[in-house]
């Protein structure tokens, strides 16, 4: 029997994508995010041996069946230097509102495990009314972690309040687990006119660290203007560290393509609606791992001093799927 060139083609295309499907159905989520946090950390660290490596949220990463006070992965944490964690005391419901108790405890399981194996934890509380700041500041302060009380959700201005910040200090701070305090700033570019006016306005704190994006309105830092975010008003250095998404692909990064869109490339599944213009990617992809290794790059050669790495429980959105 004889089959057209473009029979022949459609047939191919099928069973690549009955293969592809068929990966994927063996997929283990948890893992392939653990694999990349750790592929992210042997890459960055054999240009930069001090290079600090910090997941945002995804604790459930931290041990064997996602459960607080089961085994911990060792290889997982051996690759980090430290843990994010948004809303443990404020705004897991609405900002400036109280964490549910039975939330904070769980998430405290797994932070205080982290604590034990040497991780620095930073945790952003969204809150704004003063008393809620300070019961923040404290709280985290109590257990061992260093916070932020972030005003925004939008991480877009540097707080007004306190004044001065919690747990100020004129030290030089060259590895993370120095810092006493932190700023979290990745949209700068909505509230700040220009770099220079973002980069005086940082040097006017005296914050610990500073976690912002890698570009300014399209535009990279560059290694003197990250040398200049590392100043403190008060002499001291700070750390600076560049925010990734590592569980999403943005529409509006370099590396997207016009005609990217979900199920093309096949990498690309489905738009965030919480969050226009961000896709949630299958990140164990090779070609996804490319774009990250080549945008790690990025932030190497501007001469941050770590990552801050979004979107670690990605993993859920595929469970939630196949269930």
């Amino acid at each position: 029997m004889k089959y057209s060139l473009w029979f022949i083609i459609v047939l191919l295309v099928i069973s690549a994508c009955r293969k592809e499907d068929a990966r994927d159905a063996y997929v283990d989520y948890r893992q392939e995010m653990r694999t990349l946090v750790q592929e992210i950390s042997t890459w960055s660290k054999a240009m930069n041996p001090e290079f600090a490596i910090i997941p945002q949220n995804g604790v459930e990463l931290l041990t064997s069946d996602g459960e607080p006070g089961r085994p911990a992965v060792t290889e997982y944490i051996d690759a980090l230097d430290g843990i994010g964690q948004e809303e443990l005391f404020y705004g897991y419901t609405a900002d400036d509102e109280p964490t549910p108790p039975e939330i904070t405890r769980r998430l405290t399981g797994f932070l205080d495990l982290a604590c034990s194996y040497g991780l620095t934890v930073l945790v952003t509380d969204y809150c704004y009314t003063p008393a809620r700041v300070d019961s923040s500041y404290m709280l985290n302060h109590a257990r061992g972690y260093v916070s932020f009380a972030a005003d925004s959700r939008e991480l877009d201005r540097i707080p007004s309040y306190p004044q001065p910040i919690f747990m100020e200090n004129n030290l030089d701070i060259s590895r993370l687990s120095e810092i006493r305090n932190f700023l979290y700033l990745i949209n700068p570019d909505s509230r700040f006119s220009s770099k220079t006016a973002f980069i005086q306005a940082v040097q006017n704190t005296n914050y610990d660290l500073i976690i912002t994006d890698l570009f300014f309105d399209g535009q990279s830092f560059t290694p003197a203007e990250i040398r200049a975010l590392e100043q403190k008003a008060n002499g001291g250095r700070r750390l600076v560290i560049a925010y990734m998404s590592i569980g999403e692909a943005e529409d509006y990064r370099y590396y997207w393509q016009p005609d990217w869109r979900p199920g093309h490339p096949s990498f690309i599944v489905a738009e965030n609606p919480e969050w226009e213009g961000n896709y949630i990617v299958k990140y164990w992809d090779p070609r996804w791992k490319q774009i990250v290794r080549n945008y790690l790059t990025r932030i190497l050669d501007a001469g941050f001093d770590g990552v801050y790495l979004d979107i670690i429980d990605a993993y859920e959105y595929f469970e939630e799927a196949e269930e």
